[in-house]
């Protein structure tokens, strides 16, 4: 089982520039993507959880939460990007920075030396969802240090 205080990442590696195509972007997800973030996942919850990286998950809650508890939650994320522990990505819309997902990058908790990936995208954007798969998918392969990836396909 990964500690959450396991570095993900040595403090030596120069994290990768995030991709971007003509359609949409990555920027590492903070507190000031608070209010997009939570219109993006809460207009599309039964999307996000009819997912295969969600389905049968706590989250996203079906009743939602309020935007103080997901500020925390962005607050968190952005905690374990700089302790390395854990990166987290927006989705933004190119053209528009409009949140249109997220992808989440973490060790797993259940089997170590596991890199364990999930992504979303807001229903009204669907069909980026194979297509963040994809350039995410290549990213870590490409220029991250992760050994296995856990990630579905879609």
């Amino acid at each position: 089982m990964t500690s959450p205080d396991q570095l993900l990442v040595a403090a030596s590696f120069a994290l990768p520039d995030p991709p971007a195509t003509d359609r949409f972007r990555l920027e590492p997800l903070g507190p000031q993507h608070n209010v997009a973030d939570h219109a993006a996942w809460t207009s599309s919850i039964a999307h996000i959880r009819a997912n295969p990286d969600f389905a049968g998950r706590s989250w996203p809650p079906p009743g939602g939460m309020t935007l103080e508890a997901n500020l925390d939650d962005l607050r968190q994320h952005a905690e374990d990007f700089d302790r390395r522990v854990g990166f987290t990505y927006t989705v933004l819309s190119v053209p528009g920075d409009e949140v249109i997902g997220c992808v989440y990058v973490y060790g797993s908790r259940q089997e170590p030396g596991v890199t364990d990936v999930r992504s979303w995208v807001r229903a009204d954007h669907a069909s980026l969802d194979a297509e963040v798969y994809l350039v995410v998918s290549d990213w870590l392969a490409r220029d991250w240090p992760f050994e296995r990836v856990a990630y579905a396909p879609r």
